[in-house]
């Protein structure tokens, strides 16, 4: 396949699970936080299209491992960068298990153990998908901004990921934690998708150095 094409593909990729993630995570998961019994009995449909979508996340994150291996493979760090997101797929897949087991459950404390199982496992999964993100910032190298970003976010998403495991007191900094990911990984990761779908594989500027 072209570059150009890999490029798109990868692009497309990320923007659907931009919009699956956003669903998934701010209209379902969220909801079963705020209100476990109300969520789960009253607007189960929802829970199970959120569901879908976090599958989706995982099916559209195992293309875009695929299409960035492609574009990069004549780097020496691609193909662990693939190793890395292909783990973090593979646990995200694990985590929603959780989730469709979660519409059994008739108490808020059932319901809510089932959501915590999900965030645990989903963290671990982030903790190697932050690792992914360092070495993709070192392999594009260009647009520079963009590398930095990635690297950046990567790095936060492991830090929160270990933040998690080994502060007691972790709500204390979660508002802090959360705007320290979401910053560099909205910007860092919406402008490389951006940038695959309307730059990336033109005469083979997306090729690593």
């Amino acid at each position: 396949m072209k570059s150009r094409n890999l490029s798109l593909l990868a692009g497309v990729s990320y923007l659907i699970i931009f919009f699956a993630a956003i669903f998934a995570n701010f209209f379902v998961l969220e909801s079963i936080l705020q209100a476990p019994v109300e969520t789960i009995q009253q607007n189960s449909l929802t829970v199970r299209f959120g569901i879908v979508a976090f599958l989706v996340t995982v099916l559209f994150d195992v293309v875009i491992a695929w299409a960035l291996f492609e574009l990069f493979k004549n780097h020496p760090l691609s193909r662990l960068s693939t190793y890395f997101r292909l783990m973090h797929a593979a646990i995200m897949g694990v985590a929603i298990f959780a989730l469709p087991l979660a519409l059994n459950k008739n108490t808020a404390e059932e319901i809510l153990y089932q959501a915590e199982i999900f965030n645990t496992i989903w963290l671990i999964g982030l903790f190697f998908f932050g690792m992914h993100l360092i070495l993709l910032g070192k392999i594009i190298k260009s647009p520079f901004v963009i590398s930095i970003f990635l690297m950046i976010a990567g790095a936060m998403y492991m830090i929160d990921t270990l933040a998690h495991f080994l502060l007691e007191d972790y709500a204390s900094y979660a508002t802090i934690m959360l705007t320290l990911v979401a910053v560099p990984s909205i910007f860092g990761e919406m402008a490389f998708a951006i940038w695959l779908l309307a730059k990336g594989g033109k005469n083979e500027t997306l090729s690593a150095d």
